[in-house]
């Protein structure tokens, strides 16, 4: 039971964006229902790095000092050619100075943990459900659930990833909002370190339409992922993640056999997808808001969803706090945020040709850019001791 006169939300998705939603929402005075149409919660996943704004929104959701205890810290990531020999190495120092202080690297499983051990006391949650109507009038939401329940709430928060069923009953089909990116990405959660790894490294082999990289960080701080190009996502998806990627990466060598493997022996908790983007020309309708992966996918390819769905419903929260009316507060938050998503959309596409570069003259360039990164820090300290010199 909450407050008489509490305003109530909605949540379709217990994942990184809905979670933090009904952090924000409770902080602003809401009460909040998350169903989510898995059974339980996910772990596991790919890792999140979250720097400059991903960093801002993990602290301005109070998250950072549990983030700092499943922190996998920075490493040494060695180049490799397809059969796993060492072409050349970009030490942890290197990218330390890349990032700056201001970062922080879990896995996606992790935030969510986090997430979730934030609001569990505050939000009712219901697994194994998701919505299945949604009408709507000027006084509120009405849902009608998986379960059979009816719930009414003054807004409905649709968070349920890229393909939502939210959208799907409120905006129309999935095929009128998804742009397919033509390229396929897998994530696998390791459980020991790949064969032939140190700890606390990881190696990458960049060719042409295509990436696998492996990181080595002890039990349970391990993973595989790749990503390469593809004329036809809809029949990797049909092949399954264990067949498309051992047919995709089977010839290459080092620790990608045994990653390889383990997937076969056990896909389950393997993220694998077509890598697409969402792409709508309004985020709410009414008293219905979507939120995250959800509203605007951005592709793993552009490295900042998980800082976009935090960041998004961090500002919603805003929003509803300062505008009075809810229709009003969503198309302020929209106006707010559209910019910063339409420029990290674009931005995946400079990501495609690093993850799955066209050419090998794309390959050369990367490399040569990486090599480059390694001398900077180099530089800076000959330009000031030059100028300590003067």
């Amino acid at each position: 039971m909450g407050t008489p006169g509490q305003r109530r939300a909605l949540i379709v998705g217990a994942g990184i964006a809905g979670l933090a939603a009904a952090l924000r929402l409770h902080r602003a005075g809401w009460r909040t229902l998350v169903v989510e149409r898995a059974p339980e919660r996910r772990s596991g996943g790919y890792m999140i790095n979250l720097v400059d704004g991903g960093f801002d929104a993990a602290e301005h959701l109070g998250l950072v000092p549990a983030l700092k205890e499943r922190d996998l810290g920075l490493f040494t990531s060695i180049i490799v050619s397809a059969d796993g020999t060492a072409k050349f190495a970009v030490p942890e120092e290197i990218v330390a100075a890349a990032v700056g202080p201001r970062a922080l690297t879990v896995f996606r499983g992790d935030l969510e943990t986090v997430l979730y051990q934030a609001v569990r006391d505050t939000a009712e949650f219901r697994f194994g459900t998701t919505v299945t109507a949604i009408d709507q009038d000027s006084g509120g939401v009405t849902a009608v659930l998986s379960d059979g329940r009816t719930e009414h709430a003054d807004l409905l928060v649709g968070a349920d990833g890229l393909h939502s069923a939210t959208r799907a009953l409120v905006f129309g089909p999935e095929a009128d909002h998804l742009v397919d990116m033509g390229h396929m990405v897998g994530a696998l959660p390791l459980d020991g370190p790949p064969l032939g790894l140190d700890e606390g490294t990881g190696t990458t082999y960049i060719g042409v339409g295509r990436t696998a990289a492996l990181i080595s960080l002890g039990p349970g701080r391990s993973s595989a992922f790749f990503a390469y190009r593809t004329d036809d996502t809809a029949a990797q998806l049909e092949l399954g993640a264990a067949q498309a990627l051992s047919t995709a990466f089977g010839d290459l060598g080092g620790g990608v056999p045994d990653a390889l493997r383990r997937l076969r022996e056990n896909p389950d908790p393997a993220y694998f997808d077509s890598a697409s983007q969402i792409r709508m020309d309004a985020w709410s309708r009414g008293r219905v808001v979507l939120l995250g992966d959800a509203a605007w996918c951005v592709t793993l390819f552009a490295g900042y969803g998980a800082a976009l769905a935090m960041s998004g419903a961090d500002r919603l929260g805003d929003a509803l706090e300062r505008e009075a009316g809810i229709p009003a507060a969503l198309s302020s938050w929209e106006t707010d945020l559209r910019p910063e998503v339409r420029k990290r959309q674009a931005l995946a596409r400079r990501g495609m040709v690093q993850f799955a570069p066209p050419t090998k003259g794309h390959i050369w360039m990367n490399e040569t850019a990486m090599r480059a990164m390694r001398l900077a820090p180099v530089r800076k300290l000959m330009a000031r001791a030059a100028r300590t010199a003067k």
